[in-house]
């Protein structure tokens, strides 16, 4: 497959292309401190949190944050990693590698990152864009599946952003991409890759593929929002890839936070039951997470591998994020150059020329 843009001319080549990937964000050290600062800019954000302001601030700031900051920073020291937080260590290899992919097929673009909640922050990336001399940036959240809590805020932020500057660039926003082939393709390689080096699991013994997705509160679901619906496409299409019916790979949902109803079927009680019911190995996997942060590494490897084996389990496997696989950084890389059609980018090679 082709990068099937058209050449521009040299005059249009002047005006630079940004490419900003966002992610959700990481606290800057795993210590009460830092995840307290974080957890406070993202429990405010009433895209999150949809309950009146001044009712949920005084829940917030006195109960919640004094002793979710300290426990919170507990579990980041368990998966925190030499280069800093995995969120943000997988996010930057993505940058790498996207760089690289472009450079390599003669795209001229500015590839860069942002996180909607912590450093950097997206304010801060577009003003670095502007300096760098982007006049269009493309707005490429890392979540698959769109959702008011992720998507929209990160949008939101980016506009209340350019309220305040003069001369805007032009943007472009990706919505969602949870039925794109590539990325469909992605997940099932990187599942594949993960069975052919850890052995793979004997569905015909009864062993599962649990697919787990960040829970919301269903009433987002009620009021509209398509998070749902996109989550159980993705999972539909990625089993049908892998050759799996619906008892061989499960939907979960993870993450529930609040005495509210969530998504279901909720993802811990879920392996708890198929370990108590005889069902001898679990892989569980995460697709609507592009890297691995806290939810994947501690939430579903160490708290829900935990309760699948106390249950009855005899063997947990927990399948890695995309992070920056070659068949992930190829599909991320075939998604946005199809969202930069138009602009002033060259695109002349195949994508199969980089290793």
């Amino acid at each position: 497959m082709r990068f099937d843009l058209e050449l521009p001319s040299q005059h249009a080549a002047s005006h630079r292309v940004a490419v900003l990937l966002i992610n959700l964000g990481t606290p800057d050290a795993p210590t009460p401190r830092a995840v307290r600062k974080y957890l406070a800019q993202f429990l405010s954000d009433p895209r999150v949190v949809e309950i009146p302001a001044v009712v949920w601030q005084l829940i917030l700031r006195l109960v919640i944050l004094p002793f979710r900051s300290r426990a919170s920073a507990k579990k980041y020291a368990q998966v925190w990693m030499p280069e800093g937080s995995p969120l943000r260590v997988y996010t930057e290899r993505q940058v790498e590698q996207l760089r690289r992919l472009f450079a390599a097929n003669d795209y001229q673009v500015i590839v860069e990152y942002a996180m909607r909640y912590g450093t950097p922050g997206i304010p801060a990336m577009l003003n670095q864009l502007k300096l760098e001399g982007a006049e269009r940036v493309l707005l490429v959240p890392m979540y698959p599946q769109y959702s008011s809590s992720t998507t929209a805020t990160a949008f939101d932020d980016a506009f209340t952003a350019l309220k305040r500057v003069r001369n805007q660039p032009e943007i472009r926003t990706i919505r969602h991409y949870a039925d794109h082939p590539a990325y469909i393709g992605a997940l099932a390689e990187q599942i594949r890759d993960y069975w052919r080096h850890h052995g793979h699991p004997d569905f015909a013994a009864g062993d599962k593929l649990v697919l787990s997705f960040h829970g919301v509160p269903k009433r987002t679901m009620d009021l509209g929002d398509p998070y749902h619906d996109q989550c159980q496409q993705t999972g539909s299409l990625l089993a049908a890839a892998l050759g799996l019916t619906p008892v061989e790979c499960r939907i979960t949902f993870q993450s529930r936070f609040g005495r509210a109803e969530w998504l279901q079927p909720y993802t811990a009680p879920t392996l708890a039951e198929l370990g108590a019911g005889g069902v001898k190995r679990v892989d569980v996997f995460c697709p609507g997470f592009t890297a691995d942060c806290l939810e994947t590494i501690e939430e579903i490897g160490i708290e829900v591998r935990d309760e699948f084996l106390h249950a009855g389990g005899k063997v947990f496997h927990r399948i890695p994020c995309l992070n920056a696989s070659p068949a992930w950084i190829k599909a991320l890389g075939e998604i946005v150059a199809q969202h930069l059609q138009g602009w002033p980018v060259q695109a002349v090679q195949p994508l199969s020329a980089v290793a």
